[in-house]
């Protein structure tokens, strides 16, 4: 059928909800967006001719928006974490605009990332081997409905994901259908997507990183490498804790260490401390004896005297937590650790902003907005993200 008038766009929003689409997608109070440019473009990788066929691998792939009113110097370049894609950014679980759309209407520029080997950055399993299998039941102990679960002192409070969690539940199956297999190997991540992330910025210019989970331990090498072009980092409840990650066991003992240590502290590659560890030596780390609070894990720091991470300590950190998830415990290990390397850094819990209520995908909750803004905040608050807007 052609397009007419006479059709037009409330046949559109009817048809559009007869289906089952969202309420929230075409709200009239919303106003459009302008855009300036938008595209895409593939950053690091390299072919390899030891595969059949010489494929491009190593790679990831960037979306990109510009707003015709651009008003910061620096763009975001929002980084999913595990299992996720670059959909956790444009659009929440119950049909609202996303992180990329709140900060395009504020006038960042916005870069989407999908990691190596997943989503739009292409898979080759006789580069990667294969991949990891789905959890359901991870998904919904950790992400959807963990109030269900009781698996970490905080997780009761978990009330902002839509829907009631069940498998039949369409807000559960939406955000399912969204969940993508990654690499298993936690290490091989961090080899293949520190470097593409390093080319991305050699590509684009300066900008912000934000990442979530996973990929935030992608931060600390990504920044050494380059700098000059980190002007901050957003940790979004960045992987941790320091040197053992926690699994939660419920009550009544709540936490236990996993066994793996994580070579650098924060992640499983080498960071360039001062003074060096040594090659194929570890750190020296000691646990607390006692958790700072109630309802916390016992952080793992270094001994003293700490060697510092001089290469990232001036640029600036922030570190968002949510009242619910179950980083709940312990992402105040990370902020601590990195203190203690000489890396000044924001701790915000989201309950002392008011905030209530999120688990550890708050982006795609119903009440992301405010967690933005809270985010936006912090962005405004620090000088040297301020200045002529510039983006290429």
């Amino acid at each position: 059928m052609p397009w007419s008038r006479s059709f037009g766009y409330s046949a559109i929003l009817a048809m559009m909800f007869a289906a089952g689409a969202d309420h929230n997608a075409f709200a009239a109070d919303v106003a459009p967006m302008v855009i300036a440019r938008s595209g895409y473009l593939y950053a690091g990788g390299q072919v390899d001719k030891s595969i059949e066929g010489s494929p491009m691998t190593g790679h990831l792939y960037a979306e990109f928006q510009i707003p015709a009113k651009l008003e910061h110097p620096y763009p975001i370049v929002m980084v999913p974490g595990g299992s996720q894609t670059g959909t956790n950014f444009t659009g929440n679980i119950a049909g609202g605009e996303g992180w990329s759309q709140y900060f395009l209407r504020r006038g960042y520029a916005v870069y989407i990332v999908d990691q190596v080997a997943r989503g739009r950055s292409a898979y080759y399993s006789q580069a990667f081997g294969p991949l990891g299998n789905a959890s359901l039941q991870f998904a919904q102990q950790r992400f959807v409905s963990p109030e269900k679960y009781k698996l970490w002192p905080q997780a009761h409070l978990h009330t902002q994901f839509p829907g009631t969690g069940d498998l039949e539940d369409p807000y559960f199956q939406k955000f399912w259908a969204t969940q993508y297999p990654s690499l298993p190997n936690f290490t091989k991540q961090q080899e293949l997507n520190a470097p593409a992330l390093v080319a991305l910025l050699d590509k684009i210019g300066p900008a912000i990183l934000l990442t979530h989970s996973q990929s935030g331990a992608y931060n600390w090498p990504v920044a050494e490498a380059r700098p000059n072009l980190v002007k901050a980092m957003v940790a979004i409840e960045p992987s941790g804790p320091p040197v053992h990650d926690m699994v939660p066991t419920g009550a009544p003992d709540w936490f236990k260490d996993a066994a793996p240590t994580k070579i650098s502290g924060l992640a499983d590659i080498q960071l360039a401390y001062d003074p060096p560890v040594p090659p194929g030596g570890a750190l020296d780390v000691v646990q607390q004896e006692k958790a700072d609070a109630p309802d916390l894990v016992r952080c793992w720091m270094q001994k003293e005297p700490a060697r510092k991470l001089p290469k990232i300590a001036g640029i600036p950190t922030v570190i968002i937590q949510s009242e619910a998830s179950y980083h709940a415990p312990y992402d105040h290990c990370t902020a601590k650790w990195l203190t203690q390397a000489g890396v000044a850094n924001t701790y915000i819990r989201l309950v002392d902003k008011g905030v209530r209520g999120n688990g550890h995908m708050m982006m795609v909750e119903n009440n992301s907005d405010e967690i933005a803004a809270v985010i936006e905040g912090w962005l405004a608050q620090q000088p040297s993200l301020q200045g002529p807007s510039a983006a290429k």
